[in-house]
């Protein structure tokens, strides 16, 4: 009788009574007479924390990212001042809501009383684009100069640059984004459908490889089974592939585990509405809060 053994993608054959100790497993008995039983060794990446300002992104319990979805200045301004009477770990400027996005003198503006107001909270800034879900269409050369002048602020830690906007552009707006001393959170949202798991990983690492700072992806589950698919290739990107956090949701109602068990399998930041939700299935911030800290106590 004889044990096989696939390790790294290398087939190995070894007598039967053995005692494996593998690193990710912890240690692995076997003693006894095996018939071709198939042991998959899997070597996690070193996963790589990002500290920004006062938080520790991968490091926990995953981290709440609250949205901002105000219309004007006003509106904007305002929400962001009750913000410290709630449980929030970054806050998401949704420029695309904003009602004079496309005249930057004003966007700036805005940021810097957001950074006022919100204090030494990591800001990011995401203009969701139409063909993501957002509010407003743009040209990707406008696209890229908003991401890049608003890292040129100062004012903001992260921007959102849609993964899928074309490899030459999303280049440009890492690459600037860097240099300003910001980082970059790569998205894709997929409110029709949940694809494959292979596909997921595959968009996932295309973001790592482009040199995205965290990895996004958000799809819309039609059934429970969808929802086992994200988490899935969560685990399977954190375990294989990932060397820094990943952010992964299914949306809706019937995704909304996802939200609550970034701990258990690998997603490290969350969104949470404190007002008004900017995306389906997000749930109230103190209730999020609630959950993720009893999870997170009881692991």
């Amino acid at each position: 009788m004889a044990v096989h053994i696939v390790f790294f993608g290398t087939t190995v054959y070894s007598p039967a009574n053995i005692v494996l100790c593998m690193e990710c497993f912890g240690t692995l008995n076997y003693t006894g007479e095996y018939n071709y039983h198939t042991v998959k060794v899997r070597k996690e990446k070193i996963m790589n924390t990002i500290k920004v300002r006062d938080i520790e992104i991968g490091a926990g319990a995953p981290k709440i990212i609250v949205p901002i979805v105000g219309v004007t200045k006003d509106d904007i301004i305002a929400e962001a001042k009750t913000f410290d009477s709630i449980p929030v770990d970054m806050v998401e400027w949704r420029v695309d809501w904003f009602e004079n996005v496309f005249e930057f003198d004003k966007v700036e503006e805005v940021l810097k009383e957001l950074r006022d107001a919100l204090g030494n909270i990591p800001i990011l800034m995401t203009f969701r684009t139409s063909k993501e879900g957002g509010e407003k269409a743009i040209e990707p050369e406008a696209y890229a100069n908003l991401n890049i002048k608003a890292a040129q602020t100062g004012y903001v830690d992260f921007v959102d640059v849609e993964i899928f906007t074309g490899d030459e552009i999303v280049k440009e707006i890492i690459d600037g984004v860097h240099a300003a001393g910001a980082r970059v959170i790569a998205s894709n949202h997929d409110f029709f459908k949940t694809p494959a798991q292979s596909d997921i990983v595959y968009r996932l690492r295309k973001m790592q490889d482009m040199g995205a700072d965290i990895p996004k992806i958000a799809v819309m589950p039609q059934n429970k089974r969808d929802v086992l698919t994200l988490l899935s290739a969560t685990e399977e990107m954190v375990t294989d592939y990932a060397d820094r956090p990943i952010i992964t949701m299914s949306m809706a109602g019937t995704g909304v585990i996802s939200r609550l068990c970034g701990e258990v399998f690998g997603s490290s930041m969350t969104f949470g509405a404190a007002k008004k939700a900017s995306a389906p299935g997000q749930m109230g911030v103190e209730d999020l809060s609630t959950v993720l800290g009893l999870l997170h106590k009881s692991m």
